[in-house]
């Protein structure tokens, strides 16, 4: 097993700390819970547990399926060892249906379907509220090359086929979800990040109820029960 060493960073919902090799790291999923670029800010009991469970889920589906994750093992209800990664500053956000800012931003109506899934690319500054940006923003601003960044829209449009078709057996629907990708020590790009309720909107296919961090930005109340609803669905029940 990883040993855990120097805290090297942390953000608003894990840790992440040095191993004993420089091409690992060790991630630590927290509780605490924040919105609107950290205006808001709160606790969800056992959000940790489940975004770390429910993410290496995905990501060893996504492997399976040939997309490049910085997954290596899960090393306890919170912690889980990753391939160190310098993370690319573009948030990449996947859209199925009309939600959230895209709604405001447009003045569309929530759960409107979309002709086509979109990608859109957000900065990765806090101090500038990470501002949406243009294909050609990312490359003129060096945020990643034309080849990294079309790669990445590619991985992003297949990352929202597999889960998609995953979630709805489940009686889920992928409304929209933001992930993000790094590059390792050969230049390499993978998935990196998480995939959880809190960086997903996943709606149940039949009632439409919310079942994400949209119930603690809206103060829908609910939370820890639409996590644990969640992972239940994506577990299949198992424990």
């Amino acid at each position: 097993m990883a040993v855990k060493g120097k805290q090297l960073y942390e953000g608003k919902a894990k840790k992440v700390f040095a191993t004993e090799t420089p091409d690992y790291y060790i991630v630590d999923y927290k509780d605490d819970a924040t919105a609107f670029n950290g205006v808001k800010r709160g606790s969800i009991y056992g959000k940790g547990v489940v975004n770390n469970k429910m993410s290496n889920i995905f990501f060893e589906i996504l492997e399976q399926n040939g997309i490049p994750t910085h997954f290596v093992e899960t090393l306890s209800d919170r912690e889980t060892l990753v391939r160190a990664v310098t993370i690319v500053p573009v948030e990449v956000v996947v859209r199925n249906l009309v939600a959230g800012s895209m709604a405001k931003r447009l003045g569309l109506e929530e759960g409107m379907e979309l002709s086509r899934p979109i990608v859109e690319f957000y900065y990765k500054n806090d101090e500038l509220g990470d501002p949406l940006i243009t294909d050609d923003h990312v490359e003129v601003l060096g945020l990643a090359t034309a080849a990294q960044r079309d790669e990445i829209k590619a991985l992003a449009l297949k990352v929202n086929s597999i889960l998609k078709e995953f979630l709805l057996a489940r009686q889920v629907t992928l409304v929209d979800f933001k992930i993000e990708f790094g590059l390792d020590k050969t230049g390499r790009v993978l998935l990196a990040d998480e995939i959880s309720p809190d960086t997903c909107r996943f709606w149940d296919s039949t009632t439409g109820d919310k079942l994400d961090k949209d119930r603690f930005r809206r103060d829908l109340g609910g939370v820890e029960e639409a996590y644990a609803e969640m992972m239940q669905r994506v577990t299949g029940g198992a424990k």
